[in-house]
């Protein structure tokens, strides 16, 4: 296997593939000679997204899009049907993730469910379909973007903190069960990062600085930051490593989470935020 190219003759999957983290986990396979699947919702995105890793594509090694919906087995069927025609698979990245905010006691039933079906049924298909096509050809990798709300609570952030968690739990329960077969199962922890996903986040003065005090590297992450380690986790170097959560936060998870109490008031108003309503 060669070191510069330890992705060559393989495929890769990335949902959530179209900008981001995703795309920056992309860049890190093809550069390494993998061929990539790039999956997402938006096929203008996806095609916009691939157009920029196309000058670093190894020799004979391709990058193709495949729109679908990371929560709907069908379409994660498909994609991985997509990167199988390419090559053997043997990588994955679960990086598809959506958000929110608002009190726990005002949260809709559809929200909840909506930010689940995302960041955590979309993880388990793709651990179920690339999981099972990687035991086949003997082993591969697979990496889930959590974050650091896995770690510490958000306050008014309930359903993706949860969601996120619950991916760790399925990290370690799929790297259990799939180790036998090769396959290694870890995540990556991201902090706050510079995406178009946070950035109305980053224009609140007052929640960026309760992000950053709490960091013992007090500075926004950037989305290489992250890819590069997933791109360990995904690669040779860490042949050894499988089941773990790995945090890129600037050492946030060593204190609390961000306050967004200001901004929960101002959209929900203080009986929510204080928990004096009658849940809907």
């Amino acid at each position: 296997m060669s070191t510069h190219l330890p992705f060559l003759g393989r495929s890769a999957l990335v949902t959530g593939g179209g900008s981001g983290i995703g795309l920056a986990c992309a860049r890190q396979l093809v550069r390494g000679g993998a061929s990539v699947v790039l999956t997402g919702r938006t096929q203008e995105r996806l095609d916009e997204g691939r157009d920029t890793l196309l000058d670093d594509l190894a020799d004979g090694a391709q990058v193709v899009t495949a729109a679908g919906d990371a929560s709907v087995e069908a379409d994660v069927e498909a994609a991985v049907a997509a990167a199988e025609a390419l090559a053997p698979l043997g990588l994955a990245v679960a990086s598809a993730g959506r958000g929110g905010l608002g009190p726990v006691v005002t949260t809709p039933l559809e929200e909840w469910e909506g930010v689940m079906a995302t960041n955590l049924t979309g993880t388990f298909l793709l651990f179920k379909h690339a999981g099972a096509a990687m035991a086949r050809h003997g082993g591969g990798s697979m990496v889930a973007i959590s974050s650091i709300a896995a770690a510490v609570t958000h306050p008014f952030m309930g359903p993706y903190c949860v969601s996120k968690a619950a991916v760790d739990a399925l990290v370690r329960q799929v790297a259990d069960e799939l180790g036998r077969a090769g396959v290694r199962v870890n995540s990556v922890r991201p902090g706050i990062v510079e995406t178009d996903l946070v950035a109305m986040i980053m224009d609140d003065a007052d929640v960026m600085a309760s992000y950053t005090e709490n960091m013992a590297v007090a500075r926004t992450g950037h989305v290489d930051d992250v890819a590069e380690a997933v791109r360990y986790l995904l690669g040779p170097e860490s042949s050894w490593v499988t089941g773990t959560s790995l945090s890129v936060d600037g050492g946030h998870h060593l204190r609390r989470g961000p306050d967004f109490e200001a901004a929960a008031r101002a959209f929900f108003g203080d009986d929510a935020v204080e928990g004096r309503v009658t849940p809907r």
